[in-house]
């Protein structure tokens, strides 16, 4: 039986490969989307086994889109293949129930063997992806169920923050300085009670700011 699989990824040329790499094996890519909000409707219309899911695309991002297709569809595969091996991303594809975290760099036989993993049930998340967000993903001395006094701005950089953005990427979509944002960021990371800003990420995963 064929293991129908869903490509959400904003880059045509992308679909594309992957749909090259796929063929002549047992899965069938049944449905593309470009954006978040198209990876949902063509996840209901669809019905894929697996989605290959993107992390930057417009409107919606493939980790906004992971958190709203695991409340909508439980029990659905879902993998992170992105260009980033950033561990902000793979920490909050952890927190948000991904099945599995890859880079574009794939070979042709771990994606097909990490589909057909999800699809039969199991995770495809490696040991070393899992040791890397282990500490991240411990309970912070500050539980997310306090509310912790942030500022509006404090809450803005933080958001920016759990998308996966640099301090510099931040300074640019706040039109704030550099400087402004590394001070944002530690009092952010003071007033929560965690180490790094990874750890703030899957915070704030958990209070559903992002």
């Amino acid at each position: 039986m064929s293991i129908k699989v869903l490509i959400a990824d904003d880059h045509e040329v992308v679909r594309l490969g992957i749909k090259s790499l796929l063929a002549d094996t047992d899965i069938v890519v049944v449905a593309e989307a470009s954006d978040g909000e198209e990876a949902l409707a063509a996840v209901r219309a669809s019905e894929p086994d697996v989605v290959l899911l993107d992390v930057r695309m417009p409107q919606m991002d493939g980790l906004t889109a992971l958190a709203r297709m695991r409340m909508e569809f439980p029990k659905l595969k879902i993998v992170i293949l992105s260009t980033y091996d950033n561990p902000t991303y793979v920490a909050r594809a952890v927190a948000l129930g991904a099945n599995g975290y890859l880079l574009k760099g794939v070979s042709r036989n771990d994606l097909v063997a990490a589909i057909r993993k999800t699809a039969s049930g199991e995770d495809a998340w490696t040991r070393d992806e899992l040791r890397r967000v282990t500490g991240a993903l411990a309970t912070p001395r500050m539980s997310a169920e306090v509310e912790v006094p942030l500022t509006h701005r404090e809450s803005e950089v933080l958001r920016q923050l759990a998308h996966g953005l640099t301090n510099k990427e931040i300074g640019q979509a706040l039109n704030i300085s550099y400087e402004t944002v590394k001070e944002h960021v530690q009092h952010i990371l003071r007033k929560i009670g965690v180490n790094d800003r990874t750890q703030a990420a899957v915070w704030a995963v958990r209070k559903n700011l992002v």
